[in-house]
């Protein structure tokens, strides 16, 4: 039985069960045919670099998407590929330390690399993003639709984690205090003090933004100046690895779905 090595994370460890992953840049040529053989399925994170108040790293929706993605990898046969750190940015682009790309410059990618997980037999392509701008969210979908008409064997799957999350709370409505809780507030606190607390600089005050309905704005800080939306006071790092824990677990559900959509 092969042992992936550990994944390292981009500032240390990364906490949780998953000691041995199958993380693409980790893998040697053996390594990536005997993970062929295994599975055909390819989960790539995305996310954002975007301020999360003053207290999470810039890179909490990457990372949050990253450590869902390694946990499912226990749960179920794939492959992690490397994440995708950037993305669109819209209403936090004013705040410091957030850089955002077009919408074409994402789909671009995204064409790009799912062609190239098709070209190496991988037929299941899982997209699954941290960031749930709506722009972002739109471009990735685009993408996915181009690649099912361009690649005829392929199957696309395009996950909100946002949207994983509100399936999580469904079933788990006692899981999380604060309602509406959005951005850098009790969940993403949760998610790092458990995933990587040693990039969390302590809490934040709770916040919500107040930008006027309709209307486009320029100074976008004006109207949301902390860069919160909830409250990461009643975060920990127990909640934190219950909602990944669930998030995974859900994600591992809906690859076992295209792997039978593929059998059928």
């Amino acid at each position: 039985m092969m042992q992936f090595p550990a994944f390292r994370g981009f500032f240390g460890t990364a906490k949780g069960p998953t000691a041995f992953m199958p993380i693409w840049e980790n893998l040697s040529m053996p390594g990536f045919e005997a993970l062929q053989q295994q599975t055909r399925t390819v989960i790539l994170p995305l996310g954002s670099v975007e301020e999360h108040g003053p207290h999470l790293p810039l890179g909490t929706d990457t990372f949050h998407a990253l450590e869902v993605a390694r946990r499912a990898a226990a749960l179920t046969p794939v492959v992690v590929a490397p994440p995708v750190f950037y993305g669109m940015c819209r209403s936090t682009r004013e705040h410091p330390g957030t850089l955002s790309i077009s919408g074409d410059t994402l789909r671009a990618l995204l064409l790009d690399l799912g062609r190239e997980f098709y070209r190496v037999g991988l037929r299941n392509l899982v997209f699954i993003s941290g960031h749930a701008g709506g722009t972002h969210i739109s471009a990735i979908i685009e993408a996915g639709e181009q690649l099912l008409t361009e690649l005829p064997e392929a199957r696309v799957a395009v996950v909100n984690i946002l949207e994983l999350l509100r399936e999580v709370l469904r079933e788990r409505p006692d899981l999380v205090q604060t309602k509406g809780d959005s951005h850098a507030g009790e969940v993403e606190t949760a998610v790092m003090l458990a995933a990587y607390p040693d990039l969390v600089k302590g809490t934040a005050p709770e916040e919500w933004p107040s930008f006027p309905k309709y209307v486009l704005v320029r100074d976008k800080r004006r109207y949301w100046p902390g860069g919160v939306w909830g409250n990461p006071a009643p975060a920990s790092a127990a909640q934190g690895e219950e909602i990944l824990q669930a998030e995974a677990l859900s994600l591992s559900k809906l690859i076992s779905t295209l792997d039978e959509m593929a059998a059928g």
